[in-house]
């Protein structure tokens, strides 16, 4: 069955990304049309957006919103490399501007994403062309559903199901009540079972009461927001739609991810022929101001320096990690103590550490192939694309035992071993397993080669998970046409570890 799939999102990769949303949205939408499937996307278009090569169409979109209606203009390209249409939604008094989100959160900054989710149903009737699934990311589109329940729920909406995935539920920005009336929803919603939050309008607790189906984005984290540790204080309500939701472990790109064709790499490599990673890892070594010794165990992360990602954790352990007699390389940026403590570092133990504060793409890519182990010492961590990225690139995972890790990596000392896991989230069991990995590079050399062999060997690509999302809007089809018919059952095993 060929379906028609329109992604309405927030972020997408190359035009706007501030996570892993945005390379899941720049991705997935490829996978399913390389298998036939008619698939769309919609996307602010932000003040930093490049209009130079698209096209804009004659016709103003009228889009719902407030009291009234927002006139936006509509603009039309192709995620790259793809034949997947890409619109942009222009207003220019809402997404003008540097910022993906604005700080703060106001009854303006909802209004930007109530706008971008009722547009979804009016880009479509702009098209002729009805979805069978409209699939929303994380809380900017968290009112989809509850559009489609209550106001599109008619022709020719009435057999369209709506899909939610939920890429980080720990991150609820809340608003006033009066952002509830932009959306045009009726007040009934507005209740603790639904979009009402201690006085104020969460859409994500809206998007799991509303939406056709949930998808976490791995099947671990898929039951540790079930949890009340892992729920981000929604758990109840994920446990009333446990029938409702599944995991599906994000993939990876590799035509962006490959260490055999990257051009951002100094040498090409692959799992038959690895000397190339030696070139990268001395040209890193060289490139952050290391010595040059392949003998030294050369660690690394790259990350958000955020409580989640557990950074704080490595900056403790950083001196035992480091006298230990191995180098550390750091790419990141975020809370301000920490970059700052980095930086220190690099000062400290100026032949073992070295620090990058900000992101770039291409180091990123730089690091992945030259270290010998990547650090993701995550509290949680819903999927992850590092340890994949990683694996991929024959660099083993030390990671903690949360979320999308467990389904991607395969820990020591199983013979099928890919990583290192480890379970507290304290720097003492950091040091513990980061010395267990360094022991396997310095003392089995075979053992780890192996390991890094399996890694590589690994299918981390969209493809499994693309049947796995075939399958699932399937099923909120079903629940949505037939809410007695059962959806088919899913073979989560195929994507979700």
């Amino acid at each position: 069955m060929t379906l028609k799939v329109l992604h309405v999102a927030s972020e997408c990769v190359p035009f706007a990304k501030a996570g892993g949303l945005g390379d899941v949205v720049g991705a997935l939408p490829k996978t399913l049309a390389a298998r036939g499937h008619d698939v769309r996307v919609l996307l602010p278009k932000y003040g930093f957006v490049d209009t130079a090569a698209m096209v804009r169409h004659a016709a103003p979109l009228a889009v719902p919103l407030g009291d009234g209606e927002a006139w936006c203009a509509l603009w039309e390209t192709r995620i790259p490399g793809s034949a997947v249409p890409v619109y942009f939604l222009e207003h220019e008094a809402l997404y003008a501007g540097p910022h993906l989100y604005t700080p703060g959160y106001d009854v303006r900054d909802w209004a930007r994403f109530a706008l971008l989710s009722r547009a979804g149903f009016q880009l479509a009737r702009h098209l002729e062309w009805v979805p069978d699934v409209i699939h929303g990311h994380d809380w900017p589109t968290g009112v989809v559903g509850a559009i489609h329940e209550c106001i599109e729920g008619g022709a020719p909406f009435e057999e369209t199901a709506t899909v939610m995935s939920l890429h980080n539920v720990a991150h609820q920005p809340l608003f006033p009540p009066p952002a509830w009336k932009m959306s045009q929803l009726p007040e009934r919603l507005f209740r603790a079972s639904a979009f009402e939050d201690h006085g104020a309008m969460n859409p994500f607790k809206g998007a799991i009461a509303t939406a056709d189906l949930l998808v976490a984005v791995s099947a671990r984290y898929a039951w540790e927001i079930t949890t009340e540790l892992g729920g981000a204080g929604l758990h109840e309500l994920f446990r009333a739609r446990r029938d409702d939701l599944i995991g599906i472990r994000n993939g990876v790109d590799t035509e962006i991810w490959n260490p055999r064709t990257d051009p951002r790499l100094p040498a090409r490599y692959d799992v038959e022929d690895l000397s190339g990673k030696m070139v990268c890892k001395a040209a890193l070594q060289r490139e952050v101001g290391l010595p040059i010794d392949r003998e030294i165990p050369l660690l690394g992360i790259i990350c958000r320096m955020t409580h989640q990602k557990g950074v704080d954790l490595l900056l403790e352990a950083a001196g035992p990690i480091l006298d230990l007699g191995v180098q550390l390389v750091v790419l990141g940026s975020g809370d301000p103590a920490m970059q700052r403590a980095f930086e220190w570092l690099g000062r400290a133990y100026p032949s073992q550490a070295a620090a990058v504060i900000g992101y770039s793409e291409d180091l990123a890519h730089r690091i992945e192939a030259g270290i010998d182990y990547f650090l993701m010492p995550s509290r949680f961590e819903p999927c992850g694309l590092n340890q994949m990225y990683s694996q991929i690139y024959g660099t083993p995972p030390v990671a903690r035992r949360v979320g999308g890790l467990v389904d991607s990596i395969v820990p020591f000392p199983s013979d099928e071993a890919t990583g290192f896991l480890f379970d507290a989230p304290t720097a003492e069991a950091l040091y513990g397993a980061v010395r267990q990995a360094v022991e396997l590079f310095r003392h089995a050399p075979h053992a780890y080669r192996r390991m890094q062999e399996r890694g590589m060997a690994q299918d981390f690509s969209w493809n499994g998970a693309g049947v796995v999302y075939e399958q699932a809007y399937l099923r909120a089809l079903a629940r949505r046409r037939a809410a007695d018919a059962p959806g088919p059952a899913l073979d989560v095993s195929r994507a979700s570890g």
